[in-house]
């Protein structure tokens, strides 16, 4: 995942000014918050959230051809 270093902010600013950090979201996509100076959790816009758990019928279905592919074997055991 690439970093802005834009969109960083400390817990402790965040705590204080979470007003700036949702404008922060609302400008670049997300904010990043750190903890201790490492990065510990991802701010984004919920509708983001949702795009991000769903995936494609198309995306599902080329998964599911390489699993079996993978395990055919296992597969024409079970069968029998």
């Amino acid at each position: 995942m690439m970093i802005n270093t834009n969109n960083i902010v400390s817990i402790t600013e965040a705590n204080q000014n979470f007003s700036r950090v949702a404008r922060m979201v609302d400008e670049h996509g997300s904010a990043i918050i750190l903890k201790n100076n490492a990065p510990r959790y991802l701010l984004i816009e919920f509708s983001q959230a949702e795009q991000e758990q769903t995936m494609p019928d198309e995306d599902v279905m080329s998964i599911s051809r390489r699993l079996m592919a993978k395990n055919k074997e296992a597969y024409e055991v079970l069968a029998r």
